[in-house]
């Protein structure tokens, strides 16, 4: 692109004047050419040249810029075309020495005339050229003083997603301006989980052909979509969105988005015929946001007079585009202004040395100059920071202007509504950006106000029909050869009935709208087909829908949508189950062998632990041994029935009786109750204890052939394949389970529940052994973001609420000949796990109580034990000894002592000595 603009010059038969600056004036200049690149009778160009004119004036005739520099502006017009003829013409104006370039209008043509500005490092200022491609890292001489398309498209994406569709179709012009804003469209609605499902390019000079908008008008017709976004030039969009209003395409049912082409055009026509306004009524559309200011309603106010004095046109009103031309001129001048405070000498041309092979001939390419003071300016440009008729305006790091809004607008009547805005910072919202702080506690919920859509109607656009191609919805239906109450086939017949079948019927006829279709059975009637191979047709495209027993799964959400679960359907173990009859032992089954062991253990240990705390203060745990064995045993398992006789009398003991009373209450309680649902209950066996006892045995597993129970076995369980054994009918599920392992066939099938109650209620030899083990439900599949699925769930909801789903399931899958609660021969036991809390309770009881009582115990010891010579073993078999003593008669013997004490102590004081062989103390006499 660095010999583009060359190329370009070759067509132009002028000769460009080079006027090196001599660099020998150190004062500032009296004029500073710059130029303007505009589409003169463009909705745009007209107020924009208008509005520059104004911004000169004022820039020169203001004394507190540019010290006494005067701006000149050189316009060329570019006759509304953005081609080559349009880029020649903007040619002109480099006949002089331009500092900068305001302008061009059109993305187009800044994409070209933006080499030559890197060329000659002139720095160009557009205040129309809103193509997102157009950035600094390309063109950094390129200053867009206008909002990038890129904050327009996003604000349209956050339209879409809060209105909720998922697909739109983009008409746009075919250049660099249509395709560049599109594909910025699709990057933002694929942020919203949204797509682009028909891209419409229409041709640059299709605005003369009404043929070829109306062949493109049709193409969009038949698509299902209804959400069209227009983005076009404001000279050619009224004609598209009259024609679509000639063809039906502006009535209920369709949503209409144009870009900001359409606020350009109302703002600047003072009236619209009332043809062209029923063309566009129900439309929304974008304006980027001014906020009010004094210095913009002074310039409003101005507008009438700058009209009559510098134009012969008619009247029109200024649009967005005429605020930012004005605004631009005011930032150059800033930036120049510091520019010149900056440097001296410092507006200079210089020759580019690549040209001079060109010197010669008609065409002075040798004469073309750079700017010397171009980066600079540039950089300057960049770091304005100013407030003008459309706000405060500076420049991020990425060269955008920093805080990007846009106002939503809809088309009513002969007006326009602002019903929100959007804003790069918090989205969609009802305050205006500026305020947005004030009001946001007074709607949380809502971000827009309501819309009057095409057709004029208030409730929101579903955004989407079946194509007008008169197509039937093609759903696929599994052409099962078991459990057909839920697909089967009428013979004779293209007809299909069962339980799913209604359902979708039952579905389909919430919607508010018709939708034709036909079944297409897939399978070849001699086995059950695979559902992921079904599923695989709807992604090829051949099927629009699948309907029958379809298990939402992880990977089938990869291949398609489904709609809301109609039916929860988890797997399942069915397994051969035998009833359990009453018998003599029949009182030992509400406790497993482990908690009989243990509540038996914990019975004697109390037993222990309280006789060892009475023995020594109660008389009843007193005597021989065999009678203390038997009042132990006796003491304990009294407790269980609270009918002990033994008086508690210590401390300790009354406290490890509480506890362990508090227990006998709650195990006592227990077995009461799981005794009595044993008894009254019937009971079902059986070998196999659930999913658990399958997956640590080797025994085979039977499952329903095209079921994905098969992968979910082997990947998820680790269960090797060999041991699968794939089963086709309820015949084949009783025969396998009959036979068992033995005689070739199954140990148990696992199998979803929604077919297991079918199989069970008319078999009551065979049972659901323990829990459900996956929670899954059957869905409707539809293609990858079919707006058809949210319609159906939302249907599928209605039903479930309003109890159509209970009554077909109650019409097709409800049987009462056999039970199929499934075996219980567990659920009623009493396992230790649920009591442990409790015996570890009792348990730390008595063993504080015991370290106590052994503390005390030792204290007492001491205190009547004086012989401190004594080996260890005499010293042990003396404590044993004074253990096994009653508690009164050490007590006795301890007064007995105290007093002996004192008559020995006034023998020695009277005749000086003690006898040797009188006793030391009461113990040793008591020994």
């Amino acid at each position: 692109m660095h010999m583009f603009w060359l190329l370009v010059m070759i067509f132009y038969n002028g000769h460009l004047i080079s006027t090196a600056g001599t660099g020998a004036n150190s004062t500032r200049p009296d004029v500073v050419n710059i130029g303007a690149i505009l589409s003169f009778n463009s909705s745009i160009g007209k107020v924009a040249k208008l509005a520059i004119e104004a911004a000169v004036d004022d820039v020169n005739s203001s004394p507190l810029i540019l010290n006494g520099t005067k701006l000149k502006i050189s316009m060329q017009d570019t006759k509304l075309s953005s081609g080559f003829l349009g880029i020649v013409e903007a040619l002109r104006f480099m006949e002089n020495d331009t500092v900068a370039i305001i302008g061009p209008q059109h993305s187009v043509m800044a994409h070209v005339i933006s080499h030559i500005a890197n060329e000659l490092q002139v720095p160009l200022l557009s205040f129309a050229a809103t193509d997102p491609t157009l950035n600094s890292l390309q063109f950094p001489y390129f200053v867009r003083t206008t909002q990038s398309d890129l904050f327009q498209m996003a604000a349209i994406a956050e339209i879409v997603g809060y209105y909720e569709w998922r697909d739109v179709i983009a008409i746009y012009i075919d250049d660099d301006h249509g395709r560049n804003g599109v594909a910025a469209l699709g990057d933002k609605l694929a942020e919203k989980r949204c797509k682009i499902s028909y891209k419409a390019p229409m041709s640059p000079k299709a605005a003369v052909d009404r043929n070829e908008i109306s062949d493109t008008l049709f193409k969009v017709a038949m698509m299902e979509s209804r959400v069209i976004i227009l983005h076009i030039y404001p000279n050619w969009g009224q004609e598209v969105v009259d024609l679509a209003h000639t063809n039906g395409m502006m009535g209920n049912g369709y949503v209409w988005i144009a870009t900001d082409w359409l606020t350009t055009v109302l703002d600047t026509e003072p009236s619209l015929s009332p043809t062209a306004m029923d063309s566009i009524q129900g439309v929304l559309t974008l304006r980027m946001h001014s906020p009010e200011s004094k210095l913009k309603s002074k310039f409003l106010s101005r507008w009438s007079n700058l009209i009559a004095t510098k134009t012969n046109d008619s009247f029109f009103k200024p649009n967005t585009y005429g605020l930012y031309a004005y605004d631009t001129v005011w930032l150059l001048a800033h930036a120049f202004d510091a520019f010149l405070n900056q440097r001296t000498n410092n507006i200079s041309f210089s020759n580019d040395s690549s040209l001079t092979e060109f010197h010669g001939g008609n065409l002075h390419f040798d004469a073309m100059s750079i700017f010397d003071g171009g980066n600079a300016l540039r950089t300057n440009i960049l770091q304005v920071n100013m407030s003008g008729l459309s706000g405060p305006m500076s420049f991020n790091s990425d060269g955008d202007l920093n805080a990007p809004s846009y106002e939503v607008i809809n088309v009513i009547g002969t007006g326009v509504r602002t019903i929100g805005y959007w804003s790069n910072s918090s989205g969609l919202s009802l305050a205006p950006p500026g305020k947005l702080n004030a009001q946001l506690n007074k709607s949380s919920n809502q971000q827009l106000y309501g819309v009057i859509w095409p057709g004029q109607v208030t409730q929101k656009p579903r955004g989407w029909v079946f194509s007008s191609n008169g197509k039937q919805l093609r759903v696929g239906v599994p052409n099962r050869i078991s459990y057909r109450e839920f697909v089967s086939q009428i013979e004779g017949s293209d007809n299909y009935i069962g339980y799913c079948i209604d359902v979708f019927n039952a579905a389909k006829d919430q919607l508010p709208y018709p939708v034709p279709y036909k079944f297409i059975p897939f399978g070849d009637g001699h086995k059950n087909p695979i559902t992921s191979d079904l599923l695989r047709i709807i992604t090829a495209g051949d099927l629009d829908a699948v309907v029958g027993d379809i298990t939402i799964t992880t990977n089938r959400t990869k291949m398609v949508d489904f709609t809301q679960p109609y039916i929860e359907s988890g797997l399942v173990v069915v397994a051969p189950v035998w009833k359990l009859n009453s018998n003599a032992w029949a009182f030992l089954r509400p406790f497993t062998p482990m908690m009989w062991c243990v509540t038996g253990i914990s019975f004697l240990v109390v037993g222990v632990v309280v006789w060892i705390l009475e023995r020594r203060t109660n008389d009843d745990f007193r005597g021989p041994p065999r009678k203390q064995f038997v009042t132990i045993l006796w003491f304990s398992f009294s407790t269980l029935f609270f009918s002990y006789r033994e008086k508690i009398v210590s401390t300790l003991g009354r406290l490890v009786l509480i506890i362990w009373l508090f227990v006998v209450l709650i195990v006592n309680s227990s077995y009461t109750a799981s005794l009595t649902s044993i008894l009254t209950v019937e009971q079902l066996s059986s070998p196999v204890k659930g999913i658990e006892s399958l997956t640590t045995s080797n025994e085979p597993i039977g499952y329903q052939r095209g079921s994905f129970a098969e992968n979910y076995l082997t990947n998820e369980l680790n269960i090797h394949r060999n041991r699968l054994i794939p089963l086709d009918s309820p015949k084949d599920f009783e025969r396998a389970l009959k036979d068992g392992p033995s005689k070739g066939g199954v140990a148990a099938v696992v199998d979803e529940r929604a077919y297991m109650e079918l199989f069970l209620s008319t078999r009551c030899e065979f049972g659901i052994v323990g829990q459900e083990f996956t929670k899954m439900g059957w869905g409707f599949a539809f293609p990858r973001d079919s707006p058809l699925a949210i319609d159906m769930s939302t249907a599928i909801l209605k039903l479930s609420e309003n109890g159509g789903l209970q009554r077909l399931h109650d019409k097709w899958l409800t049987r009462s000949a056999c039970s199929s609660e499934g075996a219980k021969q567990d659920v009623d036991r009493l396992h230790l796990t649920s009591f442990w809390g409790l015996f570890l309770l009792c348990g730390f009881v008595c063993f504080l109580a015991l370290l106590f009582y052994f503390i005390k115990m030792v204290r007492q010891y001491t205190r009547h034990s004086d012989d401190t010579s004594q080996s260890s073993r005499v010293r042990i078999e003396s404590f044993l000894t004074f253990v096994k003593e009653n508690e009164e008669d050490v007590i006795q013997v301890e007064e007995d002592g105290k007093s002996g004490s004192k008559k020995r102590q006034r023998e020695k004081d009277s005749s000086g000595r003690v006898h040797e062989d009188e006793p030391r103390n009461g113990f040793l006499e008591l020994s």
